[in-house]
């Protein structure tokens, strides 16, 4: 890591970090032995069973569909005629084939980048609140949101302003400049519509007629990333192995540079589901969350539709049983717990107090359970592949490791599932891993294998 970063993770920003070649070394630890899911060993135990596949929502920035690792792997929309500009099949979406994008318009025109969701706020309300004493306040709780982002943005801000001389002077990496340059002209400036392009009112969550057909987008690294994790084709020696063989992905972009709105979070879960997705994967998450009950109805819907969501943790090194990252599995207006949802933190390859990635949140209530996020090599846009890092590589992993299992065992729910990858991971006590989730543990294929033939077996 180069001192610009260490900077500027010093100061909280983290930025993950990226190799275009793999590790030395590391080539699809996450699927071998030791630290890894033990994924190699289950598939040699299930050799002689047949498969059904199974589809995996990526709510994300977007997939390279035409990744070469990714051929064969990515979802159709049988009932979709492509390109005809007809709604075909009736679900609202015209011309959806591989997914929907919610982040564009009807012109072909898409959203790269947006505000975080703290800026989105403070600009909501600056004028409402600025100056305002809190003995004459009106919505107490909005008014304390508002001050909580106001603090954080130009927090952020002033931290990120000390830098603009050397940014100005060229001291620093094009990457890093890159990070900088977006959060000052994007991700903090509350003077920028990040909206205008789409058209929607995103507060009106009846307002659903946006978006289009393109579920690559212009900046799809993230999502080609994570969908390579779950689904890239095995043991073709082109890149790292997806977790899943039998599995196909269908692109559901919502996710920009920047925070995602809620509204096409919402609305993403909600087109999963009713387009057929067994899992949905969620590698995104934010500090603030303006419309939490509209996201929390979604996870809902998905929740009673048997729909396994996966989100990753986080990547701020903090306990997310008291700072939530949302969308959360413990919402505070909620009366009874998700069932199938899973919160995903990220391990490494290293043994010991390392063994958890020291980027990744943690929550002894609100994390379930960690998975490799550390030196992950696989597939980005353009048939290329990096190494990247983070919770958002540790929840595909789940994500293909429940796709996986429930492609040789169709017969078990997605409830009984998760319950099965919970119960048995590969628990550790030292170093206060027991503390960092609900189950102390990291998901491992090879024994979840062996749970799963008993428990079907028990069904015949």
């Amino acid at each position: 890591m180069n001192t610009s970063k260490l900077f500027l993770l010093t100061l909280g920003f983290y930025i993950p970090q990226v190799f275009a070649q793999a590790v030395p070394g590391t080539l699809n630890w996450y699927n071998g032995d030791g630290q890894g899911m033990h994924t190699d060993q289950a598939y040699k135990m299930l050799k002689k069973k047949k498969s059904q596949p199974v589809v995996v929502a990526v709510i994300d920035s977007g997939v390279d569909i035409e990744h070469e690792d990714l051929q064969g792997k990515i979802w159709v929309n049988t009932k979709e005629i492509p390109g005809n500009k007809i709604d075909d099949d009736q679900n609202g979406y015209v011309d959806d084939v591989h997914g929907w994008n919610f982040l564009g318009n009807a012109n072909g025109e898409n959203q790269e980048n947006a505000r975080l969701e703290m800026t989105r706020i403070y600009a909501k309300y600056k004028d409402k609140y600025d100056g305002v004493d809190r003995a004459s306040l009106f919505d107490a709780t909005e008014f304390f949101m508002f001050n909580e982002a106001r603090a954080k943005v130009e927090g952020e801000l002033e931290n990120l302003l000390q830098y603009k001389e050397a940014l100005d002077n060229g001291l620093f990496d094009e990457e890093t400049k890159k990070y900088i340059e977006d959060q000052l002209n994007y991700n903090l400036n509350i003077y920028y519509d990040d909206r205008s392009l789409i058209g929607d009112n995103p507060d009106d969550f009846s307002d659903t007629n946006y978006g289009n057909s393109d579920v690559e987008g212009p900046d799809a690294l993230h999502g080609t990333h994570v969908s390579g994790i779950i689904a890239a084709v095995r043991g073709n020696d082109k890149g790292g192995d997806g977790v899943a063989e039998n599995v196909k992905i269908m692109s559901v972009r919502a996710v920009p540079n920047g925070d995602e709105q809620d509204k096409d979070v919402a609305l993403a879960i909600r087109y999963a589901v009713d387009n057929g997705a067994q899992v949905i994967n969620m590698s995104f998450g934010k500090s603030f969350s303006l419309h939490q009950n509209e996201v929390y109805e979604a996870m809902a819907y998905a929740d009673s539709m048997g729909v396994l969501m996966i989100h990753a943790a986080g990547n701020d090194a903090k306990d997310v049983d008291v700072e939530p990252n949302f969308p959360t599995s413990r919402y505070e207006f909620q009366e009874k717990p998700f069932t199938h949802l899973l919160t995903i933190g990220a391990s490494t390859r290293m043994e010991g107090e390392a063994r958890v990635a020291d980027f990744s949140n943690f929550g002894l209530e609100t994390v379930d359970v960690f998975a490799p996020g550390l030196e992950i090599y696989n597939t980005v846009p353009q048939s290329a592949y990096m190494n990247l890092q983070g919770t958002s590589m540790a929840a595909p992993m789940v994500a293909g490791a429940a796709a996986m299992l429930k492609s040789y065992f169709p017969s078990l729910s997605m409830w009984e599932i998760k319950t099965i990858l919970l119960q048995t991971s590969t628990r550790y006590k030292d170093f206060g891993f027991p503390m960092k989730s609900v189950t102390g543990g990291i998901v491992n294929l090879k024994s979840a294998v062996k749970a799963c033939q008993k428990a079907a077996k028990s069904k015949k």
